[in-house]
C-alpha cells in the first residue's frame, strides 16, 4: 500500500509514501500492521461521507460549484488591467489560503516576478500591527487598487478595524463612490455586519457557503476571489481539487493517500506519542502553503472534548520547517532532541526552474567546489532532502513524505483538497468534531471586552493583566 518515490512521477495527483513510520524502517518508534486499523479508516472515510452527504459538511463540493466560479472569473475581469495592488482584508482562513495560493503559483515574495496588467500584486493585511498596515499602505497607489474583504462571520475584530482604516484611505484618494467600485466583500449570505456593510454601500458581494467553515474554504470565493484577481487559473486549480475528491473517496486504501495519511498520523499520535507534527516543504514555492496547513491541522483537531463529550484533549502540534534551510537550524532537534515527532517532507519532482552550477575554471581546484560542477541545483535539493530522510530513519524517527508532481494550479489544487479530507478522516479516527473551534471563542469575548464592544462589559473585567 505504501508508494514508492518513483510512483509519484507517473501520477497527476501528488503520491504519499509511510514506509519510514513503520516499524521494520524506525524499529520501536514506528508503526506496525496492527496500529494500522484499516478497517476504522474506511469506517471513518464512510461516517464522513455520510455527513457530506447530509449537507453538513460542504468543502468537498467546492470544485464543481461551477456557477460561483464562473461568477468569480466573470469579476475579475472585469477589473483585469485596472489594477495594480488587490488588497486583501482578512484573518485565518481568510488570508491565509490566498496568501499560499499567490506565493506557490506565482513565488515567495522576495523573488516574485513582476507585476503586470493581468497580474496585479497581492498585498494581505491579516495582523492588527499599526507599523504594518501603516507601511503596505505606503507602497500601494489607491487610485489603482481592488480591495476584498473578506470574513464569513462578518463581525471579525481584525477585519473589519483594517476595513475601516483601508476604506478612509481609500475614500480620501479616489472619493467615496469611486471606492465604492473598488471594495468587494466575501461574508455569510444571511447574516453579519460584514453583510448588512455591503448592502449599504452596493459592494460587490460574494457568499462563503454556510457548510464550509474558513480554513476549508481555499477553494469558495475566500480564495478563489484573491487568486482570480491576481491572474491565477483558478479553473485549473479547481480541476485538481476535483480529481483528488474522486481519489478521496475511494474506499481502497491503495488508491487513497489522503486517508492513508490520516490513519498514519492518528496511529504515530495515539500509538508512539508523536504529538508534534513538523511540515518539512522541500520548496521554497510551498513554504506558505505550510502556514495554511498549521492552522487546518491545529484548529481542527486540537479539542477539549470528543463527541461523546469526554474529554481527550486530542491533537498535534504542526510545525513549519523549509528544506534545505532548517537542515541548518532545526534538524539537530529532530535527530537527537524528544522522540514526540513525526517528520512530513513536502517534495517537488519537477522544479519550476532549473540552474546548472558553472564548472568555473579557477574554482574547481577546490574540494568543496569541483564535485558540484556542472550539476543542477534541484539535484543538490533532491539529494538533500532524500540524506535527511535517511538519516532520520536511521535515528529511528518516523518520517513520511507528499510528492507532488509539480507547483502549477492543478497539483496544487489536488494536494489542498487531498489535506483537507485527510484533515476531516483524522477528526473521523479521533471521534471528535473537525469544524469547530470553540477554543478560540474565549479570547474573542475578552478582546470584545477590553475594546469596549456593547454587550462584553463584564468580559473585561475578566482580565488581570
Amino acid at each position: 500500500m505504501a508508494a514508492a518515490e518513483g510512483a509519484a512521477m507517473a501520477s497527476s495527483l501528488p503520491v504519499f509514501d509511510y514506509r519510514n513510520t513503520l516499524n521494520t524502517a524506525v524499529g520501536e518508534q514506528g508503526i506496525s500492521d496492527a496500529d494500522l486499523d484499516f478497517a476504522r479508516a474506511v469506517s471513518a472515510l464512510r461516517d464522513f461521507r455520510a455527513r457530506v452527504d447530509s449537507g453538513e459538511i460542504g468543502f468537498p463540493n467546492l470544485p464543481n460549484d461551477h456557477k460561483v466560479v464562473n461568477e468569480v472569473a466573470k469579476f475579475a475581469a472585469s477589473l483585469r488591467g485596472k489594477v495594480e495592488a488587490v488588497i486583501v482584508l482578512g484573518i485565518g482562513g481568510s488570508a491565509l489560503g490566498a496568501y499560499a495560493l499567490d506565493a506557490a503559483i506565482r513565488g515567495p515574495h522576495p523573488v516574485q516576478v513582476g507585476v503586470d496588467k493581468k497580474h496585479p500584486r497581492l498585498v494581505v493585511l491579516d495582523n492588527v500591527d499599526s507599523g504594518f498596515i501603516a507601511a503596505a499602505l505606503k507602497t500601494i497607489d489607491p487610485k489603482k487598487c481592488a480591495v476584498c474583504v473578506i470574513a464569513k462571520s462578518g463581525g471579525t475584530a481584525e477585519t473589519l478595524s483594517t476595513f475601516l482604516i483601508v476604506h478612509a484611505w481609500l475614500a480620501k484618494a479616489v472619493g467615496a463612490k469611486r471606492a465604492t467600485s473598488r471594495v468587494v466583500a466575501v461574508t455569510d449570505a444571511h447574516k453579519g455586519d460584514l453583510l448588512a456593510i455591503a448592502k449599504q454601500e452596493k459592494y460587490t458581494t460574494f457568499h462563503v457557503p454556510g457548510n464550509v467553515g474558513g480554513r476549508f474554504s481555499v477553494f469558495s470565493p475566500v480564495g478563489l476571489l484573491p487568486a482570480a484577481l491576481i491572474g491565477l487559473d483558478i479553473k485549473k486549480l479547481l480541476r485538481g481539487a476535483a480529481d483528488a475528491t474522486l481519489a478521496c473517496w475511494s474506499p481502497d486504501l491503495q488508491q487513497n493517500p489522503a486517508l492513508q495519511s490520516a490513519m498514519v498520523h492518528h496511529a504515530l499520535d495515539t500509538r508512539r506519542g508523536k504529538k508534534i507534527e513538523v511540515v518539512f516543504s522541500y520548496s521554497s514555492y510551498l513554504w506558505a502553503s505550510a502556514f495554511w496547513y498549521r492552522q487546518l491541522w491545529a484548529e481542527s483537531l486540537g479539542k477539549r472534548v470528543n463527541r461523546r463529550g469526554e474529554v481527550v484533549h486530542t491533537g498535534q502540534t504542526p510545525v513549519a520547517a523549509l528544506g534545505v534551510t532548517d537542515q541548518h537550524s532545526q534538524v539537530q532537534l529532530y535527530m537527537e532532541g524528544p522522540h514526540d515527532k513525526m517528520i512530513t517532507f513536502w517534495a517537488v519532482q519537477k522544479p519550476r526552474a532549473d540552474v546548472k552550477i558553472p564548472a568555473t575554471a579557477q574554482f574547481r581546484k577546490f574540494d568543496s567546489c569541483g564535485y558540484l560542477a556542472g550539476k543542477n541545483l534541484s539535484a543538490l535539493l533532491h539529494a538533500e532532502r532524500r540524506a535527511t530522510e535517511a538519516a532520520l530513519t536511521e535515528a529511528q524517527r518516523p518520517n513520511c513524505r507528499w510528492t507532488l508532481p509539480q507547483v502549477d494550479e492543478y497539483s496544487l489544487g489536488a494536494f489542498f483538497q487531498m489535506l483537507e479530507f485527510q484533515t476531516a478522516f483524522a477528526g473521523e479516527l479521533y471521534g471528535i468534531d473537525a469544524f469547530d473551534q470553540p477554543g478560540v471563542e474565549l479570547a474573542k469575548k475578552l478582546t470584545n471586552g477590553l475594546m469596549g464592544k456593547k454587550g462584553f462589559e463584564e468580559w473585561a473585567r475578566k482580565v488581570k493583566v
